[in-house]
């Protein structure tokens, strides 16, 4: 039987929703199961929600919780959904995780837009967590880089090798 891939949610863009009343962007619901499920992914997975939070507001304690999580899960393939401002602070605290292929991923517009990278940086990085070597890893828009040879370039919105 197929490892099943251990979905671990943190929040950011990629799950932001718009509240017209407060012209306020908040952390809503896991996307990803919905993006799944639409696209109809026969990879079994687990989906749990730690955090909801905009990356910029996780801690070093939060990023400690998600390691610990990832170590408890009994999946060998875990991928974060996280916020791409800290993201690769997140993959800093992951390394030394023995045995497991850890893929972080987010996306530079909410998921529930129409124009957003959400849905193909999902696709990509649950392709690329099966396939992987154990490590960790961030998967974003089509690209896969080593967690200790990646940088947000904030300036073109994009990740590109540090």
């Amino acid at each position: 039987m197929q490892d099943s891939v251990a979905i671990l949610s943190t929040g950011g863009t990629i799950d932001k929703v718009y509240f017209d009343a407060s012209s306020d962007y908040q952390v809503g619901e896991p996307q990803i199961i919905e993006i799944l499920r639409i696209v109809g992914a026969q990879v079994p997975f687990t989906v749990e929600n730690i955090f909801r939070k905009d990356s910029l507001e996780l801690t070093d304690d939060d990023r400690r919780e998600i390691a610990e999580r990832v170590r408890k899960t009994p999946s060998s393939r875990v991928l974060i959904t996280h916020g791409t401002d800290t993201m690769v602070n997140t993959a800093r605290e992951l390394t030394g995780i023995e045995g497991k292929t850890i893929v972080l991923v987010g996306s530079l517009t909410p998921a529930r837009f129409k124009n957003s990278d959400a849905e193909f940086n999902i696709g990509f990085a649950i392709a690329a967590v099966q396939t992987l070597p154990p490590g960790v890893w961030i998967a974003m828009n089509g690209r896969v880089f080593a967690h200790d040879q990646v940088r947000k370039n904030k300036d073109l919105n994009r990740f590109e090798p540090a």
